[in-house]
Parts: structure tokens; sequence; C-alpha cells
């Protein structure tokens, strides 16, 4: 009996070598026709074209273009070999001969959108796979017509590695033997009417080219040999409400630059050493890192990312940002990552439009457009982009060993009418402002986060008075471990920046940060927000002359340290840097070669020891049973002054804020006699003051005031705090 025809016409050729075929698995690679093993390939470049067994070539005749067919005996073990009208010859493997590699129940968790470990089925994974090594590329494209994978590799034609559907689930993957790490891809996608789209980068890509260019790039991420188990291990009781939680936030790419080397910024393995070493020498427990995932453009911050599953190749390769994060934790430091779950740029190679349609963004631009960033925002009701956003959460805590993440502008996530006119904005089904989808996206974020990793924090940006954003989600919270308190961040900076002969008339700008400071579990922020944008820097909102300023500053800032809640501060603040940040130097270090300037960054120091060591200022932060008013009504002297309270056992602690430049005597009441020492004064020579003050401690008598059983009389030095403790 002869040998049946090819199995495929010219029609059906010319389909494969127009990329219109709707199932190139099905033609391409080995297929038995009878006794025999035909061989299909497309390979545009080729003038002839051989499928080589052993050491033997078997020439596949053309059938249309660039696709050739032709019976090869044996099995399936094959490679190809192409000639060029040139007489050059390539050889390599053809990705038509291996199966799938994404199982049945990867497929079904993505098409359920379940799948919290998506980032092990999407992306690109080195792997070796039927006994050959090679990157396995899969994305998810429901609504595409064609999706190929595009490179170096194949000359960024997308006729040669269409990829093969999955099922109804909107996954299309294949396996390319000879691709590994290092090489830059993307996916180009036709959409249902057959139109091509920009070429994307890969929503779940490891890696990406360093920007300006925009492909994604191959990464290996696994086998990094992690040696941070004892941090792992304790770390549950650094993050707590009860733990002392001092927070530096920091620009990777403007915290300090290599002049020596164009003006660089460090790497994440200089960091490991440089950064490292200054927040420990200053005394925070924490590290806060702006957005490191990909994003395109350097004035965004991070905040407009295109590649959220890959760290920015700005400062190194994922294992190196993986030393970063290790180097802090040897260190004693926990690592927080800004995550921005609620935005994306629009630019053509990111998600916007992504299979031709709004996948990831609503279609409805009232929906679906933040008209202050011009950026898209994510569909939460859509299951597959929860999901994205959740399993991206996830990605970082397990494959980064991130110790929290601090969500960004949840504001605007939680409210349809967020900065829009009234007409801009769609109710929720109830009539309702509030975005319900994002709300529960909010809340299985959270849910899963502490549940895979009971030793992590997330923290949310929320601007708002949502209720119990910090409260669990049983108890009807969002869920979030804790919240910046963007209100005593706006109401003592407006107060600290006012002249001091002003303060009197807006006294409640300070004490009524109390009626709320334990309505969440919150972070006091003074963040990158602060110092940009013609807001000045710390240093310039305060008032007066240099002296002032600097005293005013130091007063505000052990003010900060005393009040009730977790700290935070941005880079450059915590040594009163004379100019607003910006993202393209680093901060100003030559500053400190000023007296007032080192007096500052002292103070820090002291202030963050204080915090640290002192039950009383960090056990209670977050409970009322941790403050006591003392004095709350002297706006005549702008001075305040309150108890902070740890366990029984434990001295209180009493602080004193003056915000005048008089010096005053006074008597407060406080709950025990006998001495109290001196603990902190801002205006002490070592930060830059005057040196006025009690020469270390006072005696409290037995004679009541402020409704306290004992009382002491003090001198409260000009624009400074003090904070005591019975001896």
């Amino acid at each position: 009996m002869p040998d049946p025809a090819p199995p495929l016409g010219v029609e059906e050729a010319r389909a494969l070598a127009e990329a219109r075929h709707p199932d190139p698995f099905a033609v391409l690679g080995p297929r038995k026709r009878g006794r025999a093993i035909w061989v299909t390939a497309i390979d545009p470049g080729a003038e002839a074209l051989a499928a080589v067994v052993g050491s033997k070539a078997h020439p596949l005749p053309r059938i249309d273009g660039p696709v050739f067919c032709g019976k090869v005996p044996g099995g399936k073990t094959y490679s190809l070999r192409g000639t060029g009208a040139d007489g050059a010859i390539w050889d390599y493997d053809d990705p038509y001969r291996y199966g799938p590699v994404i199982g049945d129940l990867d497929e079904y968790l993505v098409g359920e959108g379940t799948h919290l470990r998506l980032w092990e089925a999407l992306g690109a994974h080195v792997i070796t796979h039927e006994g050959s090594p090679g990157t396995h590329f899969a994305v998810w494209a429901p609504n595409a017509a064609r999706v190929s994978v595009v490179g170096d590799f194949n000359y960024w034609d997308g006729r040669r590695h269409v990829m093969r559907r999955r099922g109804g689930t909107g996954v299309w993957e294949i396996f390319l033997p000879g691709v590994g790490e290092g090489a830059a891809y993307k996916y180009e996608i036709v959409d249902r009417h057959g139109k091509v789209q920009p070429l994307k980068a890969d929503p779940v890509g490891f890696g990406a080219q360093h920007p300006p260019e925009t492909a994604s790039i191959v990464r290996d991420i696994s086998g990094y040999g992690w040696d941070d188990a004892d941090w792992m291990a304790a770390r549950e009781a650094r993050n707590r409400r009860d733990a002392p939680i001092s927070i530096y936030e920091v620009h990777l790419g403007s915290w300090r630059r290599r002049f020596d080397e164009g003006g660089r910024p460090l790497s994440y393995r200089e960091a490991a050493v440089d950064l490292v070493e200054y927040a420990c020498e200053m005394g925070f427990t924490h590290l806060e890192l702006l957005p490191v995932s990909e994003f395109p453009f350097d004035g965004s911050w991070g905040y407009q990312p295109v590649g959220l599953y890959a760290p920015t190749i700005r400062f190194g390769p994922p294992h190196e940002f993986r030393d970063l994060v290790e180097a802090a934790h040897r260190a004693g430091l926990g690592l927080i990552l800004d995550w921005v779950p609620g935005h994306f740029p629009t630019d053509p190679h990111g998600l916007g439009r992504f299979d031709g349609t709004a996948l990831y963004e609503h279609a409805d631009p009232r929906e679906g457009f933040h008209h202050d960033w011009n950026t898209l925002i994510y569909n939460y009701g859509r299951r597959e982009v929860a999901n994205y956003l959740i399993a991206n959460a996830l990605y970082w805590l397990e494959e980064y060993h991130v110790d929290g993440l601090r969500v960004d502008a949840v504001a605007s996530m939680l409210y349809r009418d967020y900065s829009r006119p009234e007409d801009a904005w769609v109710p929720n089904i109830h009539g309702g402002r509030e975005n319900l989808e994002a709300i529960d996206f909010l809340q299985r974020m959270n849910i899963e986060a502490y549940g895979r990793h009971p030793g992590i924090m997330t923290v949310a940006e929320e601007s708002t008075s949502y209720p119990q954003v910090s409260a669990p989600v049983d108890a009807g919270g969002l869920g979030f471990g804790y919240k910046w308190n963007m209100g005593w961040m706006n109401d003592t900076l407006a107060y600290i920046s006012r002249d001091p002969i002003h303060r009197k008339h807006h006294h409640h700008e300070l004490t009524n940060t109390l009626s709320w400071a334990f309505s969440e579990n919150f972070i006091l922020p003074i963040s990158h927000d602060e110092v940009v944008h013609g807001k000045g820097s710390m240093l310039e909102k305060m008032p007066g002359g240099e002296g002032s300023k600097f005293a005013n500053l130091r007063t505000y800032y052990g003010f900060m340290w005393g009040h009730p809640g977790k700290k935070l501060l941005f880079m450059g603040t915590e040594f009163g840097q004379g100019h607003e940040w910006h993202h393209d130097t680093q901060i100003d270090w030559d500053a400190l070669q000023g007296p007032m300037q080192r007096g500052v960054q002292q103070l820090i120091r002291d202030l963050n020891r204080l915090y640290r060591e002192t039950p009383a200022l960090h056990l209670r932060d977050c409970e009322p049973e941790g403050f006591e008013w003392i004095e709350a009504q002297n706006a005549e002297d702008s001075l305040i002054a309150f108890l902070r309270k740890g366990a029984e056992a434990d001295p209180p602690v009493l602080v004193i804020c003056n915000f005048t430049p008089v010096e005053r005597r006074i008597t407060l009441g406080v709950p025990r006699h006998g001495d109290w020492r001196e603990i902190l004064n801002t205006d002490a020579a070592a930060y830059g003051g005057g040196n006025t003050g009690n020469f270390g401690a006072v005696t409290a008598s037995e004679r009541g005031s402020h409704g306290q059983p004992a009382s002491i009389d003090i001198t409260v030095p000009s624009l400074a705090t003090l904070m005591l403790t019975p001896t």
C-alpha cells in the first residue's frame, strides 16, 4: 500500500505561513500517517529544510512559502536543519514535537481564579521538558485569536512560535528548547478581529530589559539558597502591635549614587551593605522600599508598574534583590515593599487591552480610568484579575521573603467616585459609592497573605475615614495589619508649619489626633509624599531662621516618637536636609557636614534606641490604655504633656512638648513621687540645641496635680520635647 499524501495541503500551509491557522499544534511537528512519520515545520528564513535523525538529514519538501513537510523514519527524536540562500546552515530543535507543560489542575485553578501560585503556571520558566533544556512560556489571553512568543531567538517573527491554546481557560503555552536565561521576549497577540496588537511584555515575567527598552527577560528564579531561617521563624514578634516598629522609607534610585561611575544608583548588592548598615546604625527596625516591581518611567518612582512579578533591573537581577532581603534579615531588619494593586499605566507594552479587549481593566472609563494619574484601574470583579493580584502579593512574600506589603492608594480603590466629578462614576449594585469588588479583593488578599505567612504585616495607605481598615475580616474589617495615620500627619504638619505666635489658635491640631489614635493600628508617616512637588523638605516647613527651624524639627520628632503609633521616616528627613527630595539625584549627604544636621541625625538614633528599649513607648502603641493626658488644654503656651504606658510593671514615660520659643517653668502632675530621670531632651547640645534643662532629673513631691497623686516642677526649654521616666 503506498504511503498517504502529506498531511496538509497548500491552503493549510498558507494559513500557517500567515500565522492565521487556528491550531498550529494540530499540524506542525511529527504526525503518523500510515506507516510513516511526517514532520511539518515552518522556517521563514530557510531556502531548504531537513529533519535530522541521528547523523542523517532527511529533506523536507516545501509545501508553500516557509512551510515544509516530509517523511522521517523512526520515532519523534529529530532536529531541524535549515539552509539559507547564502549557504548558511543552522540546526535547532523543533518546539512543535513537545507536549504541553501545564497540567489539568493548573488549568482548572487558572480558570476558576483560585491559582494562588499563579507564577508557577504562567510566565517564562527555565525547565527541562521531555529531556530537553529550554523555557516554557505561558500567558493568559482569553480573547485572542492567536498568541505567539517572539524574541531575539526567532527574529521577533510571530509566525515562528505560535502558542498552544489550552481549552477554555484562555491560557496559551509553548516550550522552546534551547531558549534560556537572559533571552528577551514579548507576546505578539492577534485579537478576535484579526488585528495584531502592540507587542506585550509578560504580565507574569520575572525580569525585564533596562528602560526605556520594554521587553521581558527570561529569568530563572529557582534555586536561591536562603539562609534566613532564624529571622523567618522569629519575625512575627517583630511585626506585632506590641513591637517597636520604626521604618526607614527608601527610594533605592536616589538614596545614594556612585558619582565615580556616572552617578548610577547603588545595586541591590551594594544596598545590601551600605543601606542595611546605615539603617541599623540609625536604629530603625524595618526598611520600606518604594515599589521595585518593574516600571517604565523613572518619574513615577515605581508607582506605575508594568511588570508586577519582576524586580526592576535598574538595580540588578532577581537573585541580587534576594541578596538585599537576606542581608536585611541577617542584620535584624524587616523589609517591607510598597505594592501597587490600585492601577497600572497605559504604556502600549503593558496590560492595557492586553488581548485586544479590556481584559485587566474595565471597558467603561467611568470605572476603569484614573484621571489624576492617567492610569487604568484593575477590574477586581473579574476572578482571574483578582487572582493575578492576590497571587502577586503571595509571590513577593514567598519567593523574596519580604516581611510586609504597604498597599498604595487604598482610598482610590475603595470608592468608585474617588477624585471624580458627579457624572464620571458608576454606582455599585446598591447605588452606593463603595467599590464592593475592590473591598472583597483587599479582604481576600489579607486573608491569604496572613493565612499563608502569619509573620508578615500588610499596611494600608488609606487617606479617608473608611472604618476598620486594620480590623480582622471576620469582624467586618479589611484585614490590614496597620494603617497610615494620614490625619495625624496632615494636622501636625499644618500645626508645626505655623509661626509659633499663631499656634495657640490651632492647638486642636495637636490634641485632636488622640481622638482617633486608637481607632486603627496606626503608623505615623512622614513619607516621600510630604517632601516633593513644592511641599519643601521637612526643614523648609519649619518657621523662623535656621536655628529655629532645627529646634522646631527636633521638637516635632520628639513629639512624633512620644505619640502613640509606629513610626515612619523618609530618607533625608532623618538628618533635616535642606531641600525637598528629587528622584534623579541622591539625598543631600553633604548636608551632614553641618553640625545642626548631624544633631538631628543623632536625635533620630537616640529616639529609635529609646523607642526600642522602652516598653512604655511601644508596647501599647495601638491601645488607649497606653496613653494618658496630663496637660492638653494649655493652648496659650502651646504646651502639651502626656504619659505613655506599657505593662503594669513597666515604668511610664512622661512626654512634654513646648512648641513656643519661650522657656517655661511649670508644674505637672505625675503618677509617682520620687526621682524622674530625663531620658530625652531635644534641646541637648548633642542635637544642636541650647542645652537648657533640668540637670538630668527632677524630683516629684507628693503634692498632687492634674489629677495625679504627685507633681514635678520642671523647666521646659523653648521649642523642645522632654521625656522623663521614674527611676
